[in-house]
């Protein structure tokens, strides 16, 4: 099993050169750079930052502004959304990121067409990536909330249908399933490659309330049951992201 940990946050330009080496220095080989209120990284910075993070063997991914719902029923909220995901994979592919991570949508008053209405956008963004002959794959992303579409059944499907990418929170299975089902979840996804966000997390009745510093023996669980034969990546969330990520990392070395 290949498994490579990283922080969801790269923080400002002026200072990333300074943090991928700080994370390069800590055994880390994954970062996400959080565009969750939109893009900040201008085009020229996104070539610097991407070789000095190839040069420290450390995979970008990106996570797209949590203003995103491809189930709306305003047609200019889609254009929109649509936007701001390809705003995030042209600069991503000049960052030379993965993956961009994004939330897919809500119910909301067409839930009967909610997955064929994601879907259906998803296909037009792929389309789009496709002509533009960028390398960068799209990743909706399993949801903690349930009135928010993004079950394991719902990200695997799209998957499957769709050829996107996905990405497997395993906080959030647990906050909208009460447990996560890991023989379930590997049967769902078989793919060779998993983009993984983990942390603690706050949850009740209605699903995810917020991120909580990880535990060791959540990351132990975790690490006890993934798949020997992915090569996986995996986001830390939580409010100590950093210290959270070698945490998972030297658990990982000291398991069998």
């Amino acid at each position: 099993m290949s498994i490579r940990f990283g922080p969801a946050g790269l923080g400002p330009v002026n200072t990333a050169k300074e943090m991928l080496e700080k994370l390069h220095g800590q055994g880390l080989q994954a970062c996400e750079i959080a565009f969750t209120y939109g893009v900040y990284i201008k085009p020229v910075d996104a070539e610097e930052i991407g070789k000095i993070a190839k040069s420290l063997d450390i995979e970008l991914s990106i996570h797209a502004p949590y203003f995103v719902n491809l189930n709306s029923d305003d047609p200019k909220k889609i254009v929109a959304t649509k936007k701001r995901i390809l705003d995030c994979c042209e600069i991503g592919e000049k960052l030379g990121a993965k993956i961009v991570v994004f939330h897919p949508g809500y119910y909301g008053k067409m839930k009967d067409e909610t997955y064929d209405n994601i879907k259906k956008g998803i296909l037009e963004l792929l389309e789009v990536i496709e002509k533009k002959g960028w390398k960068i794959k799209i990743a909706p992303e399993t949801m903690g909330k349930i009135n928010v579409f993004g079950s394991i059944q719902e990200i695997s499907r799209l998957a499957k249908e769709t050829g996107c990418a996905f990405c497997i929170d395993f906080a959030h299975v647990l906050a909208r399933d009460k447990s996560v089902d890991y023989a379930l979840i590997e049967k769902l996804f078989p793919q060779k490659q998993w983009h993984v966000h983990f942390s603690g997390i706050i949850y009740g009745d209605k699903g995810e309330k917020e991120h909580r510093i990880t535990e060791e023996q959540e990351w132990r669980e975790l690490l006890s049951h993934l798949p020997k034969d992915k090569e996986i990546r995996i986001i830390n969330e939580s409010p100590t992201m950093i210290e959270d990520s070698i945490m998972g990392l030297k658990i990982s070395q000291s398991l069998p």
